[in-house]
């Protein structure tokens, strides 16, 4: 299954080009209404449907839909927003079709046990207004199939338009996702996303230029090693420890850089704080940072380097982050936590290989009005990515890695038990870790999220942070070649 995510604008352009290129718009309808009379029979037994048609082409969906479920035995009305001889173009002829009962929105005289939501799909740009937003906020979502999107909420930021808007079991949606179907709080508000082929050529949908996909294993490749692998072919880490009392997220970072793949990892420590982290650390190495210098060495000398996870944020913390930053040559930076607090506003230069890791509030402090005058995550990452030249993983339910050229990806793995302390510091780690080991930074950054989310899931409930390091080799090792799997060494 493809995971490119479109615009509406885009699937606009879909529709057209399709039809220059000899697929009748009434053709791609007629396809999508009978896939939501498929996916809805694939998954349900009959039962009294009323399906509920707009005025525009979503609604003619919605009149393809009852025509395809009634043909199945189905027990099915529709009731319509616009008087059926209102409609017109590609919505009215489907309208023609239908020949069974008819009602206005809202007043079929017997309850429905299922509802389908065809009246306005991923491209309204204002509010539910009248019945429409009444049965918005009274219909339960279990009892709700949307087509395309449901209703209300805007298709490319996954953000209601009003307090109005319907929430379904399933959505059934066209050629591919959508943005809102995989934004929070959309992405809730949708349930199960079955992405139906309508019939668009290929072609059509290849001349698009999509920048925005799903994350999954199918966008990157993980490092794997060779059966004679050196640890020194693996990769070496170095992850930046705070000072005395303020180790804890260093050593967070260090063993899941480890615990991803690297071949070595160093904590690079105050020396106020080698005691602390040597009666911590054993497959883990330690080396003290006396001044500025050891951290230019160290980003000369790593394939990645942790910067920021309780770092610590005085005037001397400065000047050892641009030492990293400024060495030459050096290696790729994982910035989180402090590291960005440092660089706010960020005006340092940094790289492609770079990557930034901020949650949204550290995210408002580097990047000031860039939040604010972005109409997504997806804008806003990019907005970011594209001015830092560098890579940047807006961490949330919906996490978003966005690269420099504009690639962006939103991450869906995961669970709300992350939201613990530590979660962010292991991140940082096995993107470092995968860095370490030869990823490019923004498929590192991509696999990292995904990882980390796998993890958490299947932890769940009670998961702390030093839990995800321990999980991950066993997501590592559902993903594994044969050759390397755990089980066939048994």
């Amino acid at each position: 299954m493809t995971r490119e995510i479109i615009t509406v604008e885009q699937m606009r352009a879909i529709d057209s080009a399709s039809a220059r290129a000899g697929v009748a718009t009434r053709t791609l309808m007629e396809n999508a209404g009978r896939a939501v009379a498929d996916a809805i029979a694939a998954r349900m037994t009959p039962r009294p449907t009323a399906v509920l048609c707009g005025p525009g082409n979503n609604g003619g969906d919605g009149w393809v839909a009852a025509r395809a479920l009634a043909e199945l035995g189905w027990p099915v009305w529709v009731e319509t927003l616009a008087p059926r001889e209102s409609l017109h173009g590609d919505a009215a002829s489907a309208a023609a079709a239908y020949k069974g009962d008819l009602f206005a929105l809202g007043v079929a005289p017997k309850p429905a046990q299922l509802y389908v939501d065809a009246l306005f799909g991923a491209g309204l740009t204002r509010p539910l207004e009248g019945e429409a937003a009444r049965l918005a906020m009274t219909i339960p979502p279990a009892s709700v199939v949307a087509v395309d999107l449901p209703s209300g909420i805007d298709g490319d930021t996954g953000i209601p338009l009003s307090d109005a808007y319907f929430r379904a079991a399933l959505t059934v949606t066209f050629v591919r996702k959508k943005p809102a179907h995989v934004l929070m709080p959309s992405r809730v508000f949708c349930g199960e996303v079955v992405v139906a082929d309508i019939g668009a050529p290929d072609g059509v949908v290849a001349a698009q230029r999509i920048d925005l996909w799903e994350n999954d294993p199918a966008l990157w490749t993980l490092p794997w090693p060779d059966i004679d692998a050196h640890k020194h072919e693996r990769g070496h880490v170095v992850v930046a420890s705070g000072g005395r009392a303020r180790t804890g997220a260093a050593r967070l970072a260090a063993r899941a850089a480890l615990r991803s793949g690297a071949g070595l990892v160093t904590v690079l420590s105050p020396p106020d704080a080698l005691a602390e982290n040597a009666a911590q650390l054993t497959a883990i190495m330690l080396r003290e940072a006396g001044d500025e210098t050891a951290y230019a060495e160290a980003a000369r000398t790593s394939q990645a380097f942790i910067i920021g996870p309780a770092f610590g944020t005085s005037d001397a913390h400065y000047k050892q982050l641009c030492a990293a930053i400024e060495a030459e040559p050096r290696c790729a930076l994982v910035l989180d936590a402090d590291a960005i607090t440092l660089l706010a506003p960020l005006t340092h230069g940094l790289t492609e290989a770079d990557v930034l890791t901020p949650h949204i509030g550290e995210f408002r402090r580097a990047f000031p009005g860039v939040w604010s005058n972005s109409a997504s995550r997806i804008d806003a990452a990019r907005a970011a990515a594209a001015y830092a030249r560098c890579n940047v993983l807006l961490k949330g339910p919906d996490t978003v890695i966005a690269a420099p050229d504009g690639r962006a990806v939103v991450n869906a793995t995961g669970t709300p038990f992350l939201a613990t302390a530590g979660a962010g510091d292991v991140l940082a780690g096995v993107i470092a870790g995968l860095i370490g080991q030869g990823m490019e930074s923004f498929e590192a950054a991509c696999a990292g999220a995904w990882l980390h989310g796998r993890a958490g899931e299947a932890l769940g409930p009670g998961l702390i942070a030093e839990d995800l390091c321990e999980q991950l080799p066993a997501v590592l090792d559902e993903m594994a070649p044969q050759r390397l799997k755990a089980r066939s060494h048994s």
